[in-house]
């Protein structure tokens, strides 16, 4: 432990423990008294005749912790300090370092030196004693100041004065916090931040960043870097094609990253938004979609699965176009996106891109085989002129004006060209932290992407803008106005999101075995901001009550004065209004899915329709400020009051704001579904007799009576003791990483958690494969679903041992 110095005259040094960013330990008045009189009783026995070359003694009987001493050492002069060993003096064992004082001759002028430092130490301890009692009424505080250290160095061991327990009420802080967010400072960084060219790796990219690591390092945040060589797909450098029959019909300059290159050619087929549903619409008018070319409208899923649908179905090319029934963008506006259906690099799969060289070759499994492109609404509408065959359905078509939707003929032949190019670029993510005065290994993350295809206002701007101004306010709290939070906050500034959320998930490789002990919580920003009318949610089910209950507390931008976000679009069931299932190409989705950290993404929408500039040049300030009501300033408060607020809230409280009865509900939901389908299926010898679910509900009865047992030991806990807190958070924290699937492996299946995960360990995957038994499906397999049945039941078996807690408290029985 550091110590701070107290030099008294020539003759006497005290050694006072510093605490640290660990630091527990409570002052109070009786322990103050205690110690200045246990060191005058010291002092006395040195100058008594009992040894004075290095006394030791500790102070545990008043302090918290086995650490707390004071160190004292006698010296007359400096050439009296000798480096002699010494094994075991008075029953103190000493170490090889110390430094000891030979036995002084008793001259007049020692004696001298003695009686001076006597009086001064007396002197000081008077002094201590009556400034302590004349802060009798307020909260005490026992600290020491160091007289010869130098203002660098005691700044550079921290403050002396240590109060562990905060000054701050809830209320007080809640206040504080929207007190310091403006819309002026808000409206100032954006103008700071916006940029026409930031994509990733590029100089506009690494000027922001530079510019948030200048404000982290402002607001005393000790930023880092972390820097990763990846490689991204960018635009052809010559051009793509789209051909009709042989006749050029658009040369796109949109492109999708990570598309298959090369040309090829099939028979066109219109398949409305390519949904999996879609597919099966041609499958059962038995339409012939092997070597077909896709032509597809933007929306509704992302275009990674659009292709992968795609794929599934042995095409060889997606050609995917905005239809204005969707996107009022304009019949010539470029769409930009990517295809890799998973996050990060997919080129360093399941581990870090820090540099290539120390890996063999590899690629994701959510690599498209296939050519896909975008193409404008007016390409499209000439595609749509050309093509013949059977009338689409009337809800696939669109508003494509003077245009007849056709499915597409036999001789309606396209021939697609892709030329992107593969390159090698490094990023930057830009790092800050706030740290927490208990538990400062303990910290949620708040993350933005900086980058963007274009302007990127909504889908970078105003992330990055919030981000900056939380990490201002906040910091603000803590330095100037005695916010002191338990935990710690970490900001993070993340590039190439555009790409599929390449610098977040790589960091998040490059530090899972840290991180999913550490991490408990991500706030996602992207997106925050992309309308007024109201607002939805996608997160893990351990944060619903955190956000239900901040919905209570923050006012809507728009509405009336004094209703809350709550009040405002809550009707008879908040979880329906507000929360929707996260998305794979939401930033949020690698850290839960992938990491097993809980995590929420949120924004203030428009009813009934998405955003439509995400993606385009025409994401800019104006557009979003119409998709506002010209309220932006306004809006971008409210989205930094709910993502602040959930934040202090997770570092202020005793025991972190994760509600571990919610996945009791989708256990048993699950569960119930599954029992149902299995009996239906033995009922009809689908599946073996021997077959039983009674396992799995008997697994699912051992998390039930984990959290029981958990809730009734925080009921019964001190929430005043730090370690018995220490132990229940930890527990609460490492639910969301227990239902990661351990049987699958991060490489090939990345997303292993078995609720919002994606592959054939997921209890959805479960019942999609129940489905295809009871339909005779020929992907149907009885002794691979018997296998994902055991797997499945294991994963939450071993879920409720870890947060049932130790060994001994565990039930054995299946």
């Amino acid at each position: 432990m550091d110590s701070a110095i107290i030099r008294v005259g020539a003759a006497v040094q005290f050694f006072v423990p510093v605490a640290g960013d660990k630091a527990r330990h409570f002052r109070t008045l009786d322990s103050c008294e205690a110690t200045m009189e246990e060191a005058r009783s010291t002092i006395s026995k040195i100058f008594n005749g009992e040894p004075r070359s290095y006394t030791r003694f500790n102070l545990t009987q008043n302090m918290e912790g086995e650490n707390s001493q004071v160190e004292m050492k006698l010296s007359s002069d400096m050439d009296e300090e000798t480096g002699n060993p010494v094994g075991e003096h008075n029953g103190y064992a000493h170490s090889h370092n110390s430094t000891y004082a030979r036995k002084p001759q008793r001259t007049p002028r020692n004696v001298c030196f003695m009686v001076i430092a006597t009086l001064l130490i007396f002197i000081i301890g008077y002094l201590i004693g009556y400034l302590a009692h004349r802060r009798q009424d307020a909260e005490p505080v026992c600290a020491a100041s160091s007289a010869s250290a130098s203002d660098s160095e005691a700044e550079a061991r921290g403050p002396l004065l240590i109060e562990v327990e905060p000054t701050l009420n809830w209320d007080d802080i809640k206040k504080l916090l929207k007190d310091k967010l403006s819309t002026d400072s808000l409206q100032r960084t954006f103008n700071d931040f916006s940029r026409n060219d930031h994509e990733a790796g590029s100089s506009g990219d690494e000027a922001l960043a530079t510019l948030v690591f200048k404000r982290f390092n402002s607001y005393n945040m000790n930023p880092w870097t972390d820097e990763h060589f990846v490689r991204l797909q960018g635009p052809p450098t010559g051009a793509n094609r789209v051909l009709f029959n042989g006749e050029e019909i658009g040369r796109p300059g949109g492109y999708l990253a990570y598309s298959a290159v090369g040309k090829k050619q099939g028979k066109v087929v219109y398949a409305n938004y390519g949904t999996q549903e879609d597919f099966a619409h041609l499958q059962r008018e038995r339409v012939e979609l092997n070597g077909t070319v896709i032509l597809v409208r933007a929306g509704r899923t992302s275009f990674a699965e659009k292709v992968a649908n795609a794929e599934k179905q042995k095409a060889v090319a997606v050609l995917i176009y905005p239809d204005p029934f969707d996107y009022s963008i304009g019949m010539n506006e470029e769409l930009f996106g990517h295809v890799h259906l998973g996050s990060g690099d997919p080129y360093t799969p399941g581990f870090p891109s820090f540099n290539h060289t120390q890996f063999p070759p590899a690629k994701s499994s959510g690599l498209p085989g296939i050519l896909a492109q975008t193409i404008t609404a007016d390409t499209a509408a000439k595609l749509f002129r050309k093509m013949s065959g059977t009338s689409a359905p009337s809800q696939w078509v669109g508003l494509l004006g003077g245009v007849s939707y056709k499915m597409g003929g036999d001789n309606d032949n396209v021939t697609v060209e892709v030329n992107n190019v593969l390159t090698e670029k490094k990023i930057h993510n830009v790092f800050g932290v706030i740290k927490g005065f208990v538990d400062s290994d303990r910290y949620v993350v708040i993350g933005a992407q900086r980058d963007s295809w274009g302007t990127g206002f909504a889908k970078s701007t105003v992330g990055t803008s919030l981000l900056v101004e939380l990490a201002r306010a906040i910091s603000d709290m803590v330095r100037k106005d005695g916010f002191k939070p338990r935990r710690s906050i970490v900001f993070a500034s993340w590039s190439a999101g555009e790409f599929g959320s390449v610098g977040a998930t790589e960091w998040l490789e490059g530090y899972l075995s840290s991180l999913n002990l550490k991490a408990f919580t991500y706030i996602n920003l992207d997106g925050a901001v992309t309308g007024s009318e109201t607002f939805q949610a996608s997160a893990s089910p351990l944060l619903y009550g955190l956000i239900e209950g901040t919905l209570k507390e923050v006012d809507y931008p728009t509405g009336p004065s004094g209703r809350t976000i709550y009040a405002q679009v809550a009707k008879a069931n908040w979880e329906a209004e507000v929360m929707v299932p996260m998305k794979m190409d939401d930033s949020a989705y690698p850290f839960v899915a992938f990491s097993g950290i809980p995590s929420v993404s949120f924004s203030f929408a428009k009813k009934f329709q998405d955003y439509k500039f995400l993606g385009t040049f025409l994401d800019n300030k104006d557009n979003l400020n119409a998709a506002t009501e010209y309220r932006l300033p306004e809006v971008a408060v409210a989205a930094a009051q709910v993502a602040g607020q959930m934040a202090v809230r997770l570092v202020h409280d005793h025991l972190l704001k994760l509600d571990i009865q919610r996945y009791k509900t989708k256990i048993r939901s699950y569960v119930s579904k599954i029992n149902r389908q299995v009996y239906q299926l033995k009922q009809s010898g689908t599946l073996p007799e021997s077959l039983t679910a009674q396992w799995l509900i008997m697994a699912s009865g051992s998390y039930g009576r984990a959290v029981s047992n958990l809730l009734t030991s925080i009921e019964n806990s001190d929430l005043n003791d730090i370690e018995m807190c220490r132990i229940i958070n930890d527990r609460l924290m490492r639910v969301e990483h227990n239902l990661l699937s351990p049987y699958v492996s991060p490489r090939e299946t990345p997303f292993r958690h078995i609720f919002m995960g994606s592959g054939p360990h997921t209890l959805n995957a479960l019942v999609e494969h129940l489905d295809a038994l009871k339909e005779g499906s020929p992907n149907a397999d009885t002794n691979l679903f018997l296998n994902q049945f055991a797997l499945a039941t294991w994963t939450i078996k071993g879920c409720s041992n870890a947060l049932e807690g130790d060994v001994w408290a565990l039930d054995n029985e299946m």
